[in-house]
């Protein structure tokens, strides 16, 4: 049974800091791509930053810069960092593993919510 856990939200003032970690299991984790997405109310649900299983990074436009995506694959584990937070990036923050050309093998954890006071 795969499991996609995350940890790490809460409240933070504009301009701080906070880590999110997804913790997978039940998959061979080191061959999936492994991202962060974001939902406000209101908006849809929006890539944040993904890595790939080579390395290979893509960051929305709005955190580059100050997010940074990373893994380890001994943990089964994908982190983001997250720093100079704003009041923009209050939102729920999903972690998505997702195994390239297969699209059944494409899984979600429950989110975190992330909210930046101003």
């Amino acid at each position: 049974q795969v499991q996609i856990a995350e940890s790490g939200g809460g409240l933070v003032q504009a301009g701080g800091s906070l880590r999110l970690s997804c913790a997978a299991s039940g998959i061979t984790f080191g061959i999936f791509t492994a991202g962060w997405y974001r939902q406000a109310p209101g908006k849809q649900r929006e890539l944040v930053a993904a890595m790939s299983n080579g390395g290979s990074t893509n960051y929305a436009d709005s955190v580059k810069g100050r997010f940074t995506i990373s893994r380890d694959n001994a943990k089964n584990t994908v982190y983001l960092q997250m720093d100079s937070l704003k009041p923009e990036d209050t939102a729920v923050y999903y972690c998505n593993v997702h195994l390239d050309g297969f699209t059944r093998l494409n899984y979600w954890g429950q989110g975190t919510q992330v909210t930046v006071s101003s």
